[in-house]
């Protein structure tokens, strides 16, 4: 029986101190809802939820980028709506006007309803704008360049095979305007503006200078720049580019409609239905957009539960599990605290063996 050294006490006291270490961790994962509260409870672990959660939180910014997108696209398709709306009327007034019971002042008429229906289609596409953005102008299409201030592109789609065309402008031995350089690809000549188009639905339109002297040569340069981009990922490059192209009277076709005679009306309604044509491409190319986003936004979705689901067994506590734990451990620290006490008793013992 020793007095100096307490064996039983020391022991004891070394088992209450790790069972308080544990009650204590028990205590923070109940506290916290967590199973992982700093990086010495799972170096590992840490590590791979710090990433997952890095992850999720971009997943979840990437999907409202997508919805943001499609609510541009929604916002770009009602404008459309409208032109195309007007188009059509503008095609009433030329089947009016092409019927032979109509005066000249009543042509006159209808031809200034055509400039008012011209001048708004104008003035919706310069303002129809998404977060200050203008979405028809042309900011939002593909850029091509050219190294001839003569021709200016001013118009292709995602669908025209991308690269670098030397093209030569000139007249056939018969007079007739010729281009060289889109082998393959069909081309008219209307005015002084080049509509390029392929098999595939590409389509290019350049204009040129015509008052330059032939032949023109030039360098065009289609490289698919341009257009909206719509960060859809977590990672670089995973993105979404949206391409609208400019909606103004040129691309249309419709910018010298002139319905003051029978024959000018029959050209326009030729006119017109060009420029159906051509919205009604665009907007089925926007519904596009709007459907792949929405598959976008379902996938987003599905990826971001998954991976929460992976990052909560990883970081999560089992609060049943933890419970019983944290019970067990309640009971064993109460237990060594009463062992303790029992420990600390026997060296009062040893003072009867002085009596």
């Amino acid at each position: 029986m020793k007095i100096n050294s307490n064996i039983q006490a020391m022991i004891t006291n070394n088992v209450l101190s790790r069972n308080e270490t544990e009650l204590s961790k028990a205590s923070e994962k109940l506290s916290s809802g967590y199973r992982i509260n700093s990086a010495k409870d799972n170096p590992a672990g840490m590590a791979i939820t710090n990433r997952m959660n890095s992850q999720i939180k971009s997943l979840n910014k990437a999907n409202q980028n997508s919805k943001n997108a499609k609510n541009a696209i929604a916002t770009a398709e009602g404008a459309l709506s409208e032109i195309q709306n007007m188009v059509q009327r503008m095609t009433e007034l030329a089947v009016k006007a092409s019927n032979g019971t109509n005066t000249s002042a009543d042509r006159a008429a209808i031809q200034k309803e055509v400039d008012a229906l011209k001048d708004e289609i104008k003035r919706v596409a310069g303002e129809t704008e998404y977060n200050t953005q203008n979405l028809l102008n042309g900011e939002q299409g593909l850029r091509g360049y050219s190294d001839n201030q003569a021709v200016d592109v001013t118009l292709y789609n995602s669908s025209f095979t991308k690269g670098t065309y030397n093209i030569k402008i000139y007249e056939d031995a018969d007079g007739k305007m010729t281009l060289d350089g889109f082998a393959g690809k069909d081309y008219k000549f209307e005015d002084n503006v080049v509509t390029v188009t392929d098999k595939m639905g590409g389509e290019l339109k350049f204009s040129y200078d015509d008052t330059a002297t032939l032949p023109i040569e030039a360098e065009l340069n289609l490289m698919g720049t341009g257009g909206m981009h719509i960060q859809v990922g977590s990672s670089e490059g995973q993105e979404i580019q949206i391409v609208i192209p400019e909606i103004s009277l040129e691309n249309m076709g419709i910018n010298t409609l002139d319905m003051s005679t029978e024959e000018d009306a029959q050209k326009a309604m030729d006119q017109l239905q060009g420029a159906l044509s051509f919205i009604s491409s665009v907007r089925s190319q926007l519904g596009a957009y709007e459907n792949r986003l929405e598959s976008t936004i379902s996938n987003l979705d599905v990826s971001t539960e998954n991976l929460t689901g992976s990052y909560s067994t990883i970081k999560d506590t089992d609060m049943a599990e933890e419970m019983v734990e944290y019970t067990k451990l309640q009971v064993l620290v109460q237990a060594g605290t009463s062992m303790l006490t029992q420990a600390n008793e026997q060296p009062q013992q040893a003072l009867q063996l002085l009596q």
